[in-house]
């Protein structure tokens, strides 16, 4: 009786993902379906990434390959996205808008160790000119203003923070100002007491929901438009 019960809810389970696979097929161009039967990695009528994605990426050429799970606005990268090994360790989180990092992003080693911290500005594509400021030569001293065309989509900002893997201690800090470096880089400024090491909350998060290796599972879903 048991047996013929799990059968019948895979059934209508297989079914439900058939139907909803058919009615989203409809609207978008292409998508996929994860084990929960979320619709993601969809691209619209217009041929723009649109929603939650997870992109995967093998390895190649010695590098390792990673996951990256996010979200699409319109083709471009928007908000929070997280980075996971093939073997499901977190590694980096980052901050988009309007498809270039903003904001602070965040390195961390297999182990969870914090290895770096960026922080970004992010441009507005739809106001593409920017004032920024003219540096005196050798100094930080501010000479004048101009307006400049806002390319790349976002360049270095604020503090960047490098830590020793094994203590979290600071081993160098940047600092910049929309992508001009505004003091020599400060080696070896570790302090004489060892930092308490704190995990970051999206690792402690990770590791409480996946015991083991992270794997999706997805499903295709494509239309002849």
């Amino acid at each position: 009786m048991k047996d013929r019960f799990l059968k019948v809810q895979k059934l209508a389970i297989i079914c439900f993902i058939l139907f909803l696979g058919s009615s989203v097929s409809a609207q978008y161009r292409s998508f996929k379906i994860s084990v929960k039967g979320d619709t993601i990695n969809v691209v619209d009528k217009n041929n723009l990434k649109q929603g939650r994605w997870v992109i995967h990426v093998d390895p190649l050429r010695g590098e390792p390959g990673y996951e990256n799970e996010g979200v699409f606005k319109n083709d471009k990268k928007e908000g929070e996205w997280r980075m996971y090994s093939l073997k499901g360790d977190f590694l980096a989180l980052e901050n988009y808008k309007d498809g270039g990092k903003d904001g602070l992003s965040q390195y961390f080693s297999p182990y969870g160790d914090l290895l770096r911290e960026e922080n970004w500005r992010g441009y507005n594509p739809d106001q593409p000119y920017d004032t920024i400021p003219v540096y005196g030569m050798d100094n930080n001293e501010i000479l004048s203003y101009k307006i400049v065309k806002a390319e790349p989509y976002s360049v270095k900002n604020g503090t960047w923070t490098w830590y020793e893997p094994s203590t979290g201690r600071i081993m160098k800090i940047e600092k910049y100002d929309r992508g001009h470096l505004l003091d020599a880089p400060k080696e070896n400024v570790i302090a004489d007491e060892p930092m308490k090491k704190i995990k970051p909350k999206e690792v402690l998060e990770y590791e409480k929901k996946n015991s083991g290796k992270k794997k999706v599972k997805l499903r295709s879903g494509e239309t002849n438009n």
